[in-house]
């Protein structure tokens, strides 16, 4: 298969096997935290430090995670296909980045950038986050906030990602639940822009009948043999 703009969308699903835990599987982490108390601006106006206790572990948890085999793979698809590779991601964390990724959207926000509510500056950030930190760019202290989209919050680069969409002729989709829109909708988005679409995932996802190919299994199994699929066939 030859195609001139590739649009891959991530999900959870990718990074499990780098050891970050999924969000609504079994055992995931809105299993064991409310996601009302933890990922809304309401949350955060009720209990900010218990919000950013939350985000404070995640990081720290985060610090040692490394890519696996499937987020490496999309990387050497980009640096090696003569098309153009685009990776939209649902993940907040740096994997992707990790791996050599560049061509990359995050359209959840970065764990790792800190956003003030003040002065609406955002910056990388590694430290932990409290009631008391002031942002670097304007000083006042209690504005700052992770950079990540909570519920109910308008997701990133939304009008990039549309452009993407509409121009794409393979769409591809991985490690995703397939019921959090609007990441849930690009499928039909691409398709109905005449995109191939392929579904490369554990399971079947609730948007399985959309796709016209699918392939399920562990990601560090498939995203690797579909990449080199699409690198023999270029």
């Amino acid at each position: 298969m030859t195609c001139d703009r590739i649009v891959i969308l991530t999900g959870a699903g990718l990074s499990a096997e780098s050891g970050v835990p999924t969000f609504r599987d079994a055992g995931g982490i809105w299993a064991k935290y409310d996601y009302r108390d933890v990922a809304t601006p309401q949350g955060f106006a009720r209990n900010p430090a218990q919000v950013h206790e939350f985000y404070n572990m995640r990081r720290n948890a985060h610090a040692s995670v490394r890519p696996n085999a499937a987020h490496e793979a999309l990387a050497r698809l980009e640096q090696s296909y003569p098309g153009e590779v685009w990776v939209v991601t649902q993940n907040v964390d740096a994997l992707h980045e990790g791996a050599g990724s560049r061509n990359l959207i995050h359209m959840h926000g970065e764990l790792f950038r800190a956003l003030c509510g003040a002065c609406e500056k955002s910056r990388p950030w590694h430290e932990d986050i409290g009631i008391e930190t002031p942002c670097p760019a304007c000083g006042k202290k209690g504005a700052m906030r992770p950079d990540v989209v909570w519920f109910g919050e308008m997701p990133y680069h939304m009008e990039r990602i549309r452009e993407l969409l509409e121009r794409a002729d393979l769409f591809i989709s991985i490690g995703t639940s397939g019921n959090v829109y609007p990441a849930a909708g690009f499928v039909a988005e691409a398709r109905a822009n005449g995109a191939h679409t392929v579904e490369l995932n554990l399971e079947p996802s609730e948007g399985r009948s959309l796709f016209a190919e699918a392939i399920h299994g562990k990601a560090t199994a498939v995203v690797p043999a579909y990449v080199d699929h699409l690198l023999v066939g270029k």
